[in-house]
């Protein structure tokens, strides 16, 4: 047998919201007990891992890049098309009509260069209250927000005038 390998694409398979690992799973199963390793070779769920800030509690989210949408490696032939196709909570795949398109190489690309993310509940110009380290207790208004170093920029006074201290996310809590 040729190398299937080399025929593979990535196609999408639209899902019922929210039943996107159920299908992962299902069809994983499915792949295992028809025995069809070599021919869909990889299920997916695309998820982007974030960080998000709450209370000065950073908390560890993986949010769906595409909710409703499964990926699915595959070659694509009458057999898999109908495996896919008929996992409960499939509605179909993506394309005209009844014809998958595979994903192009460009947009396989991009898939796989996420960034972990950042998502704050505060803002520059956001009142907020340091809530540990030296400044412990001290307000101040956000004048700057660097994500790839987790840390703000408040402007505290001291001697008598205003000074920027830069803290890391979990330093400050809004107001």
């Amino acid at each position: 047998m040729a190398d299937t390998n080399s025929e593979a694409k990535w196609y999408v398979a639209h899902t019922y919201s929210g039943y996107e690992n159920k299908v992962k799973v299902d069809l994983e199963k499915t792949i295992e007990n028809r025995n069809l390793q070599d021919m869909i070779l990889e299920v997916s769920v695309p998820v982007q891992s974030t960080v998000e800030l709450k209370n000065g509690v950073e908390k560890k989210v993986d949010r769906k890049l595409f909710p409703g949408y499964v990926l699915v490696h595959m070659v694509m032939n009458d057999e898999t098309w109908y495996v896919v196709r008929n996992t409960r909570g499939v509605t179909g795949f993506v394309g005209p009509g009844s014809k998958p398109v595979p994903l192009s190489e460009e947009e396989i690309a991009l898939l796989s260069n996420k960034e972990q993310e950042v998502v704050l509940s505060f803002d520059v110009g956001d009142t907020v209250v340091v809530t540990s380290g030296a400044w412990k207790d001290t307000v101040g208004v956000i004048r700057s927000i660097n994500p790839s170093k987790h840390s703000v920029t408040i402007n505290v006074e001291m001697f008598g005038r205003e000074t920027p201290v830069e803290l890391s996310f979990a330093e400050v809590k809004k107001l």
